[in-house]
């Protein structure tokens, strides 16, 4: 039995949505029609059209696009979180963008969710043991989007990453949900330890633009990193950390940073 649109925008509001806008969009601009349809409007789900889109990029001469759809297919079957966090990923980047108005736009054109979604295909890879091909995907983000993220970090849900180049998060990094980071954060580790070496990044937290946090340290709930600091210890939940190195300014910020995307910082150290 057919499914209804109005069943179908109860059980899947945020594909429904975001169809809605293709159409809207390949009615408004008609060169883009072929191109929508391919993208989004012939595809019965919101993983079909991700894995579609996303293979359709990260295919080439060393893996073709057909191969790479097979993979992220297969993925997203074997790994329902996949699909969950995309639809996550993609509320968050409409909700905190004011330069975002569709979903569709983020899903199209928006590296920084297209490359986060690459990464959690390459993670549910590494996961299965199909490390060579983790890797493969690794490179291919970094060449696509000038986004490093290693398949064996652990990235939650409702993640928004603007912008996204110079995005770097290693190996032992953990990533709660509804974090925002800038362009050029780095989550790096210290020397050659192994181990868990990288950053614990804590629910709600805010990393601004090139805001570096290097080592096993945490940056607790609801934190804020601003922007161009390194970090090279622990941030207390709540707390705004500034400087090089860092130092905490305000313990009494806004309440939810990684939503209010609020870069303000009002120093109240004395």
């Amino acid at each position: 039995m057919a499914i209804t649109r109005e069943k179908l925008a109860a059980l899947d509001p945020v594909w429904t949505r975001l169809r809605g806008e293709a159409e809207a969009m390949a009615a408004r601009e008609v060169a883009l029609a072929a191109f929508l349809d391919a993208s989004i409007l012939r595809h019965g789900r919101l993983e079909e059209a991700l894995a579609y889109y996303l293979a359709r990029k990260m295919g080439g001469d060393d893996l073709g696009a057909f191969a790479a759809s097979e993979i992220f297919e297969a993925a997203m079957a074997a790994d329902p979180e996949i699909g969950a966090a995309a639809r996550a990923d993609l509320s968050a980047v409409l909700e905190r963008d004011p330069a975002c108005q569709t979903l569709a736009e983020a899903f199209l054109y928006y590296k920084g969710f297209q490359a986060l979604q690459c990464y959690r295909v390459a993670h549910h890879l590494w996961t299965v043991d199909r490390r060579p091909l983790a890797l493969f995907f690794q490179s291919r983000i970094s060449q696509l989007f000038a986004v490093d993220i290693h398949p064996a970090a652990k990235l939650g849900r409702g993640i928004m990453i603007d912008h996204a180049t110079g995005v770097v998060i290693g190996e032992t990094a953990i990533v709660e949900d509804d974090v925002s980071m800038l362009h050029g954060v780095t989550l790096g580790g210290t020397g050659k330890e192994g181990g868990n070496r990288h950053p614990i990044i804590r629910r709600g937290v805010l990393l601004s633009i090139g805001a570096k946090i290097l080592g096993h340290i945490e940056i607790g709930e609801y934190a804020r990193v601003g922007a161009g600091s390194v970090v090279l210890k622990s941030v207390p939940p709540g707390c705004t950390a500034v400087g090089v190195p860092a130092r905490l300014v305000n313990c009494a910020g806004v309440a939810r940073p990684s939503q209010e995307m609020n870069h303000l910082i009002e120093d109240d150290s004395d």
